[in-house]
Parts: structure tokens; C-alpha cells; sequence
């Protein structure tokens, strides 16, 4: 065993005790976070602006601040993107993490000396309680790669840095860990995506591969560009990987992909871990590798609130917590953060699927729905009847989205499939039938606008290898932290993807 592997596994259990506390007290824990932030908020231009000075109580709390997005916020970020100090947090912020925005174009979120702590110490945690559980720190001890993007940070007019979360938190790896760690950072500044996978895989096809984390797309896109490379199977090529660890989308809609890609004779299939990253905290993440809830993150410095998501977008609807919440019910999160997000509307849905410890599942976004006539398909309801399609007809899907159609003129309304098969469907017709089926049993509405003869049948539409990822390029948003989104209730994407439709 070597010295990584001993003093890991010690430390694996001391953590394991600290968080079988820590979840077995969530309402305790909760109140002790909002205690802090509201505390360190009141010294604050939001803080003052809102009344922390009179908060006492999380429903004191929840009258005077209402729920917020990032337009909301805006004219705040921006007084702190110009240098400005004590604006949501105490002092400026480390950095700015950058992502995509819609209405706002790009968004700059802060990213404080508390919250990088927070993002860093639950990605420990991830691997402290795997080895826990398994008692094998042997990855430790091979090459270890974070597919992320480019960790050069640019400095604006204020002197406030910025970049893309995944870079900036590549300042931030243990330095024990820095010998371990691929690719270089020369490949790693690479900004052209399809050009850094291409040299990434160059650089790590000699590596003894042991631990590889990423968002499944991309992570996908670096193994079909090494099984070219090489001519060989992935595990043939790293044959000790033992974790694969993955966030960022609905983690299903993707395992019959990568059960492809580990499929070996000789051993068994690599572990699979989950967790859930953002720009605006590191909300939770997969504590047992049997389990595919994911734990809470309790103690972070991050106090949740979750809408109902039948409320969600109405004036006053209930902001629950911890001691509120039911098990599988819809969600909207809702965050507050040592980074100064207060109140703050994630944009994601989730639900929780235990209540003792606290675990949740990831079921889409807020913004990513189908509804035509009111039916409110979420991405939960879609992954899981396209599933039962492709296990139905042994089809294997590589990526997909669904979108409404509408021609009054014809009296035609249904929602259109676009669909990239690995390997199609034995009876597209069965393929169909079963998609319409799954939803009709999940969503009523949807099931009584069939009835209803309002939608026809959905048609489904086998496109081009790869037609996603060309969206996703003509979007400047491949690589990173973006995700294709297999939900719109517009023709944007669908309207792209005509273009790429092939025959089955």
C-alpha cells in the first residue's frame, strides 16, 4: 500500500464518522448555516438594502427577501465586477465564474474564499467515502484527469479575475495530488474544444489511467476520439481505470452509452460516482457508490430552500427546508451561499429520494420543459421513456431532445424526437409506442390531451452522429460545463437538427 493510499483511507473514516453526524441533524446543521450567512450579511450593501438587521428567523428571512434570479441580481454583480467591495459578500470575491446565460447573455457569478473551500472539500469527500466503502485507495496511486475547461483566468479593468468554474478550481487541486494529475496544464489551456480532446487523448494514452471525471458528453467525446486513435476498446487501453465520476445532466440517459464503452471480457466495469457542481455552490454528491442517491451537502455554507414544483413562477409560492420537504416530490432549488447568493433561483429541479440522511436526484431544469397544451413534460419524465423505448427494442441512444410542433393549418400537434441512435431501434413503431405509452403513465396531462386527440403519436426523427454536438458548436458552448438540453419548448433546436435527419 503505498503512503497516499494509507493516510487516505485514516483520513476516509474520520470524515465518514463527521458526515454520518452531520446527516443524521439536518435541520440542526441548516439553522446553524443560516445562522452564519445572515450574520455575515448583515455588513453587507444587500444586506442593508434588504433588512438583515431584522432577520432573527428563516420566515423573517423568506418576507423580506423574495425569491431571485440573476436579473434581479444584476446591478449587484455588476457593482462587484467593477471592484466594488461589500456588496453580497464580506470583501470582493476571489474570482468570477463565467457561464452561459440566456436572457442576460453571459453571467458572472462570485466565487468567494468560502464557497471555493466548500467546491473543494466536497470533491474530497466524494473519494473519501468511496474508499471508505470500499476500502481501496489504489487510484491514488495511478494518473488521475479532470476533463475541464481552460484554467487561464482573465483580469478585467477592476483587477477582479475571471473564468469558467471548472478552470478556476483547477488552481485549487491538493498538491499531493499535482503528480498525479493529467493532462498538462499547456493541454489543458487549449481553448478549442475538439482540439484539446484530440491532444488530451494523445497525452493520456500512455497514462496508467486510474480516475476520470467529466459531464458524460464530453467525457464520451474523449473516449470515441481514443477507441479512433488506438483501434482498441477503452478498457484495453486504461486497464486499471477504476472511477469514473460524472455531474452536470441526468447521468441515465447516458449509461447504456458508457456501459458500451466498458464492456470487457476479462474485467469488471470501472465505478461510476455522481455529484452535483455548480457555479453557485456544490450542492451534493454520490457518499456510497451502491447508492445512487446523492448526500446533501449540509455544512457547506449553502442554506436551501425548495419550491413545489407545481408553484413554482407564482407570486408568493412556499419556500420549504429541510424539515419540509416529502420524498419524490418536484422541486425548484432555491440557495443561499457564503458567496453571497441570497435567495438565489438555481434554475434546477430535483427531488429527494431520502429524507434521513438528506439524498436527492437531479430531475432537470426549471426552464427545460415540454408544454404545448399544459402538459409540463420535465426532462425526469422524457430520460426515463426513452429508456424504456431503447430497452424495448435494444436500441442504444447516444443523445436526444424533444420538442413541440404546431401546424394549424393541417391541425397537426405533437411533439417531435430527434434522436441519435449508436444502435436503432429493432421496430421503430415499437419505439414510438412505448415512448408515448411511458409519458401517458407519468404525466396525466399528457395523457389526457392523447385521449383527448389534441397531440398525436410523437414522431420520432434518427439524425446524423454527432448532430448535437454540431448544435452545441454553432452555440459556442462545446466543451465544458455545458449541456445539451433534451428538452425546449420552442423549434430552436429542433429547427437545427431538421437538417441533420437521416433514415433509420
Amino acid at each position: 500500500m503505498g503512503v497516499k493510499s494509507f493516510f487516505a483511507k485514516i483520513l476516509a473514516h474520520i470524515r465518514a464518522k463527521q458526515l454520518r453526524k452531520i446527516s443524521s441533524k439536518p435541520v440542526i446543521t441548516q439553522q446553524k448555516v443560516f445562522d452564519y450567512l445572515i450574520k455575515i450579511g448583515k455588513n453587507t450593501v444587500f444586506g442593508q438594502d434588504f433588512g438583515f438587521q431584522n432577520i432573527q428567523t428563516i420566515e423573517e428571512f423568506q418576507h423580506l427577501v423574495p425569491i431571485r434570479d440573476y436579473e434581479k441580481n444584476k446591478s449587484y454583480f455588476e457593482r462587484i465586477k467593477n471592484g466594488e467591495e461589500n456588496i453580497l459578500w464580506k470583501g470582493k470575491p476571489l474570482y468570477l465564474a463565467k457561464t452561459s446565460g440566456t436572457t442576460s447573455g453571459a453571467k458572472y457569478i462570485p466565487i468567494t474564499t468560502e464557497s471555493i473551500r466548500n467546491q473543494i472539500s466536497s470533491a474530497r469527500d466524494i473519494l473519501l467515502m468511496y474508499i471508505y466503502h470500499t476500502s481501496n485507495a489504489s487510484f491514488l496511486e495511478g494518473k488521475m484527469m479532470f476533463l475541464s475547461g481552460s484554467p487561464v483566468l482573465e483580469t478585467n479593468a477592476a483587477g477582479v479575475k475571471i473564468g469558467r468554474l471548472s478552470g478556476i478550481v483547477n488552481h485549487f487541486v491538493p498538491a499531493y495530488l499535482q503528480t498525479n494529475r493529467v493532462p498538462s496544464f499547456e493541454t489543458n489551456c487549449i481553448e478549442d474544444w475538439e482540439i484539446k480532446v484530440k491532444t488530451i487523448v494523445s497525452e493520456v494514452i500512455p497514462q496508467d489511467l486510474r480516475l476520470m471525471s467529466g459531464i458524460p458528453p464530453w467525457i464520451q467525446m474523449f473516449f470515441e476520439e481514443a477507441e479512433d486513435q488506438t483501434g482498441k476498446k477503452t478498457l484495453d487501453i486504461w486497464q486499471n481505470l477504476q472511477i469514473f465520476i460524472h455531474g452536470g445532466v441526468d447521468f441515465s440517459a447516458y449509461r447504456e452509452v458508457f456501459n458500451i464503452f466498458f464492456q470487457h471480457s476479462q474485467r469488471k466495469m470501472p465505478d461510476m460516482l455522481e455529484l452535483y457542481p455548480a457555479s453557485e455552490g456544490f450542492f451534493a454528491f454520490q457518499d456510497d457508490w451502491k447508492d445512487e442517491g446523492l448526500l446533501l451537502v449540509l455544512d457547506g455554507g449553502i442554506f436551501y430552500e425548495f419550491i413545489p414544483l407545481e408553484e413554482y413562477g407564482k407570486p408568493n409560492p412556499s419556500r420549504l427546508t429541510i424539515k419540509d420537504v416529502q420524498l419524490h416530490q418536484q422541486y425548484a432549488l432555491v440557495v443561499s451561499t457564503n458567496a453571497g447568493l441570497w435567495a438565489y433561483d438555481v434554475g434546477d429541479t430535483i427531488k429527494f429520494v431520502s429524507l434521513t440522511p438528506p439524498k436527492i436526484r437531479v430531475t432537470g431544469r426549471v426552464k427545460h420543459f415540454l408544454s404545448l397544451f399544459g402538459e409540463h413534460i420535465i426532462t425526469e419524465e422524457v430520460v426515463a421513456a426513452i429508456q424504456e423505448a431503447a430497452k424495448a427494442t435494444n436500441a442504444v441512444i447516444q443523445e436526444f431532445t424533444a420538442a413541440p410542433f404546431l401546424s394549424p393549418e393541417k391541425g397537426e400537434s405533437f411533439h417531435e424526437w430527434f434522436v441519435e441512435f449508436k444502435t436503432p431501434p429493432a421496430e421503430i413503431n415499437r419505439f414510438q409506442a412505448v415512448i408515448d405509452a411511458s409519458l401517458q403513465q407519468k404525466n396525466p396531462y399528457y395523457r389526457d390531451l392523447r385521449e383527448g386527440k389534441l397531440l398525436k403519436l410523437p414522431k420520432i426523427n434518427s439524425i446524423s452522429p454527432n448532430a448535437c454536438r454540431e448544435y452545441m458548436k454553432a452555440q459556442g458552448k462545446l466543451g465544458g460545463q455545458n449541456k445539451f438540453p433534451n428538452l425546449s419548448n420552442d423549434r430552436k433546436i429542433a429547427d437545427f437538427l431538421t437538417n441533420y435527419i437521416t433514415e433509420l
